[in-house]
């Protein structure tokens, strides 16, 4: 565990609510979780969207000048623009002034500035974007990896993820024993392209790797497996579409709640209840996602994050400081390190 408070870099000019939402989530972070925010982006800005100036005096701001936009191709505006936000944040982390980084900006300029800045842990060939969803078990949850990082895998990258999905299930999430599943069309080994057909086959052989089989898209969230692999083709459209159900869940919910003053009533005496439907089917509640495999703690958020999102993504970054989940990835990894065939 870590000795030391975390710091954390929180990249204010990110998402399409920043700077306000993100300074709101960043302010009650440092209060309620006992970590140092480093804010880093334009200081007018950032004074101008908060509505009590006074409260950054909480925290560091680390000036920065401009954004990755979202429609900007992400490695040559990272090129052009060394000093834009994402960069900044992604130095400190460098140069161990910040202990992680967590952006609800550009997603794919965030993995090329940790890429490029913080390079990518000995052992692993390609970074993935592991975020959790919870389960029809209550107190479940079960990790996603690759949801969007890589949408072309070979079978060694889909092995790597089984590892490191392996670790931090354990060591993060607390599974004592995890269960790893590979996303797949069918149970059988033998089921679907040739990718999966090889990747099965891999993740049989591995024993640093729990392996239990295939998980079919209705398994994703059965409670089954702790950690389900894929690529991030796939992976991103599973995320999208979980998220949307979750959305859809608590708006038919609203919806269908009794109106005047007996359904206000009844909804009052469902409120415990409707807060914890929230709490497990709400992506905003899981903060956002991790990026594994890359030299740092990386945290990336939903481009539509508000402040709860935020807090839950520093969060997030502070859990896996705290339980050293890049130096378990690397130890572990190392001891296991797979021979690959070329071309695999």
């Amino acid at each position: 565990m870590g000795a030391t408070r975390a710091r954390i870099a929180v990249d204010a000019m990110g998402g399409d609510h920043a700077p306000a939402e993100v300074v709101t989530g960043a302010i009650r972070a440092k209060a309620e979780l006992g970590v140092d925010i480093l804010l880093v982006g334009d200081p007018d800005q950032i004074y101008a969207a908060t509505p009590q100036p006074g409260n950054l005096d909480q925290l560091e701001l680390v000036p920065a000048e401009g954004t990755i936009a979202m429609d900007e191709e992400p490695l040559s505006s990272l090129r052009r623009k060394p000093k834009a936000s994402i960069n900044v944040a992604m130095d400190l982390v460098k140069r161990k002034r910040a202990d992680a980084v967590v952006s609800a900006g550009h997603s794919g300029a965030a993995m090329a500035a940790a890429l490029l800045r913080l390079g990518r842990l000995k052992g692993i060939d390609r970074p993935a974007i592991g975020a959790v969803f919870p389960t029809v078990i209550a107190d479940k949850s079960v990790l996603i990896l690759d949801v969007g990082a890589n949408v072309d895998c070979r079978p060694k990258f889909l092995e790597q993820f089984a590892v490191m999905g392996t670790i931090y299930s354990r060591y993060v999430l607390g599974v004592e024993q995890p269960t790893i599943g590979l996303l797949n069309i069918g149970e059988e080994s033998s089921k679907g392209n040739d990718l999966a057909v090889r990747v099965h086959q891999m993740l049989q052989e591995n024993p640093a790797v729990p392996f239990i089989g295939n998980a079919e898209g209705r398994d994703v969230l059965s409670g089954q497996f702790d950690v389900v692999v894929c690529d991030g083709f796939v992976g991103n459209v599973l995320l999208k579409f979980a998220e949307a159900v979750g959305e859809a869940v608590l708006n038919i919910l609203r919806e269908e709640l009794p109106q005047g003053l007996r359904g206000k009533a009844g909804t009052m005496m469902l409120k415990p209840n409707l807060r914890r439907i929230k709490q497990r089917v709400d992506h905003a509640e899981h903060g956002g996602a991790l990026l594994l495999g890359v030299a740092g703690i990386a945290v990336i958020s939903h481009g539509s994050s508000q402040a709860p999102s935020i807090f839950n993504a520093i969060r997030l970054a502070k859990e896996a400081v705290d339980h050293e989940v890049l130096q378990r990835i690397q130890a572990q990894y190392q001891k296991v390190a797979m021979p690959a065939a070329d071309g695999e």
